[in-house]
C-alpha cells in the first residue's frame, strides 16, 4: 500500500537540511512521478498535503518563506533559524548556468579594490529587459549582454570586469596583471575572450583586453 499524499510530503520535506529552500514545485514533479500523476493533479495534491501538515502541526519545525517556498528552523539562544537567502538567489537567478555576480563584488574578490560594495548586482538570464532591484533577497539584477550559458558565463563576467576597470575604485597598483592571473587560473581562452568582447563590449574594454594579454606576454 502506497504512503499517503501528505505523508510522501512530510517525508521529501524532512530530507531537506534545516534552513535550506523547500520547493513544492520540486516535490510535486517528484510525487507525480511516484504516483504516476500528471502535473497539474500532483501540484495540486502536495499543496492540500502542505496545508494539512501547516494546519496540523504536524512539522513543528516547518515555515512558509513565500508561495511555494518553505523551509525547516531550528531554535536557537538567538531565536530562530532563518532560511539560507544565498541559497535563494542562487537557485533563482544563477543555477544552472543562468547568471553570474559581477560588480564591484567580483573586483573586490579578485583583489582589486578594498572598497565593499554597498549593493551585489547579478547578470541572469532572468531579467528579461532592464536592470531592477529584489529587495526582498536584497540584489540588483540586469540581462546580461548575451545569454547566460556554462561555457560563457566565466568569460562574460571576465569582460564585465574589464568593462567596469576604468569606473571602478580600483586601488592596487598593477590591475592588469591580477587580472591575467585570474585568467590564467580559470583557462580562459584570449581569443575567445577576444571574439566575445568584439561583439558585446566597448572598444574601451578590448583595449583593457589587450593590455591585460601583454602582462603575460599573450597575444590576441
Amino acid at each position: 500500500m502506497k504512503k499517503t499524499y501528505t505523508t510522501f510530503v512530510c517525508e521529501q520535506m524532512k530530507k531537506v537540511t534545516t534552513g535550506t529552500p523547500i520547493y513544492t514545485g520540486r516535490i510535486s514533479k517528484s510525487m507525480a512521478i511516484a504516483y504516476d500523476l500528471n502535473e497539474k493533479d500532483a501540484a495540486a495534491a502536495v499543496a492540500v498535503a502542505v496545508k494539512r501538515i501547516m494546519d496540523g502541526g504536524m512539522m513543528p519545525e516547518l515555515r512558509c518563506y513565500q508561495k511555494g517556498v518553505y523551509y525547516r528552523t531550528s531554535i536557537t539562544p538567538f531565536g530562530e533559524t532563518g532560511i539560507n537567502k544565498e541559497q535563494l538567489i542562487a537557485d533563482k537567478y544563477l543555477l544552472p548556468d543562468i547568471g553570474y555576480e559581477t560588480g564591484l563584488t567580483i573586483l573586490h574578490y579578485m583583489g582589486l579594490t578594498s572598497q565593499m560594495p554597498r549593493e551585489r548586482v547579478l547578470v541572469t538570464n532572468v531579467a528579461k529587459e532592464c536592470m531592477r532591484t529584489d529587495k526582498k533577497l536584497g540584489v540588483v539584477i540586469r540581462p546580461p549582454k548575451t545569454p547566460v550559458t556554462a561555457e560563457n558565463k566565466d568569460y562574460l563576467q571576465l569582460l564585465d570586469t574589464l568593462e567596469l576597470l576604468k569606473k571602478a575604485p580600483v586601488d592596487v597598483e598593477h590591475p592588469y596583471e591580477i587580472i591575467a592571473e585570474h585568467i590564467q587560473r580559470k583557462g580562459l581562452q584570449y581569443k575567445t575572450l577576444l571574439a566575445i568582447a568584439d561583439q558585446y563590449y566597448s572598444r574601451n574594454t578590448i583595449l583593457n583586453l589587450a593590455h591585460t594579454a601583454s602582462m603575460k606576454g599573450n597575444a590576441l
